[in-house]
């Protein structure tokens, strides 16, 4: 996730450095057409450039609100998780003793499910060596035998409650209670997945790209003649914006590709971590993450 508004000028045009570099060479081939094979261009009305960029331009609104749409849904996705991790242990302290250790169990397990979901999402192992020192061996086993790892951290969630609520340290009404934080978790994890594995479509990505490609190709043909070589920088100004909004559109529509624009959930992890630690009473909690420079992961 972008964390500064002062992000670098080498990160942003290195996303479109090819495409503009061979708009810049379509545009000084017709600069050497128009001065030594004079009468080879056609003479484009400026007209035709002008409501051809228009389209593109409304279609580009269009994808980049599409976009945008599934960022904040994933970031809206973590928020919730946030909620009901605290509530999930909230709940827990306020139905068992301090003393218990299945509250630290709990809470333990939970911060493993956060940063396994984080890691799974962004297609890496779901737990790590740090992860691993959460969990029980009981947990862990059931939890690597699982394909959704995850998954398998919830449905021991889920048993532990059960067995809790069979020795009769939770009533009916406080396995409810927690029985529907686990369920938004589930729900969470869900949504998040589906936006992981709905692919936008290619198809209009791609088409998107290619008339991008012809507005400026008609563009540099209707400005060679009028305004000569002036036409290099103009064309290299308005095609820097086109494929800087495409580029835009296209990282924001996928937040868990492990890219700057990503959803910071492994930030928003450790955040969760602290908060839970802090909840059952340890002392030794670890801070929260820096960004590495301009943005947070």
């Amino acid at each position: 996730m972008l964390v500064s508004n002062r992000v670098p000028l080498s990160y942003v045009f290195d996303r479109v450095k090819v495409d503009v570099l061979r708009v810049v060479f379509f545009s000084l081939l017709f600069q050497v057409i128009k001065y030594f094979i004079n009468g080879w261009l056609p003479e484009v009305p400026m007209q035709f450039p002008a409501l051809l960029g228009t389209s593109i331009a409304l279609l580009l609104a269009f994808n980049i609100n599409q976009s945008y749409e599934r960022w904040w849904e994933a970031r809206k996705i973590w928020g919730a998780i946030v909620n009901d991790s605290r509530t999930l242990i909230l709940q827990l302290a306020c139905f068992v003793s301090h003393a218990d250790p299945s509250l630290r169990r709990f809470a333990h397990r939970q911060i493993g499910w956060c940063y396994a979901l984080g890691a799974s999402l962004r297609g890496h192992a779901p737990l790590d060596e740090a992860q691993k020192e959460l969990l029980s061996a009981d947990d862990l086993a059931f939890a690597s035998s699982q394909t959704n790892v995850p998954l398998g951290l919830l449905m021991r969630h889920q048993l532990e409650l059960a067995a809790l609520h069979q020795a009769g340290q939770l009533n009916d009404f406080q396995q409810i209670q927690l029985d529907s934080t686990l369920v938004r978790l589930c729900e969470s994890m869900g949504r998040a997945e589906r936006i992981k594995n709905t692919v936008f479509p290619v198809t209009y990505r791609l088409f998107l790209h290619l008339f991008i490609y012809l507005f400026l190709l008609v563009l540099s043909l209707a400005l060679v003649g009028a305004l000569g070589l002036y036409e290099v920088p103009v064309l290299v100004l308005v095609a820097s914006t086109f494929f800087l909004v495409e580029r835009t559109a296209l990282y924001m529509q996928d937040p868990f590709e492990g890219r700057p624009t990503d959803t910071a959930m492994t930030a928003i992890a450790r955040a969760i971590e602290i908060n839970l630690r802090q909840l059952t009473g340890e002392t030794e909690v670890p801070p929260p993450l820096e960004p590495q420079g301009f943005f947070l992961m």
